[in-house]
């Protein structure tokens, strides 16, 4: 049985691709149902995603570039990280 974050990380790659095809389509190639979808695009909208669906393209796409990374981030790339947003923000 394949986990929420490798179905998550499949559907991240459709959209990305934008090879999703119809909600349907979409559904059988992460393996779950069509109704479960709609719960898995709330759960991307909700960390942030601009997803949305072409109906002249048939397909799930992002509104603006990007993708999820999603990996283990030390405490020490942590705050180098958070050194480089605090950097951004203040125009530096």
């Amino acid at each position: 049985m394949k986990s929420l974050l490798h179905r998550l990380i499949r559907l991240d790659h459709l959209i990305t691709h934008k090879s999703t095809g119809k909600p349907a389509d979409c559904a059988q190639k992460v393996g779950i149902s069509e109704r479960s979808l709609y719960d898995y695009l709330r759960i991307l909208k909700d960390m942030g995603a601009p997803v949305r669906f072409s109906r002249g393209r048939c397909t799930y796409y992002y509104a603006e570039g990007g993708h999820f990374h999603i990996s283990f981030l030390s405490k020490e790339k942590e705050a180098q990280f958070a050194g480089r947003e605090e950097g951004a923000l203040l125009g530096a």
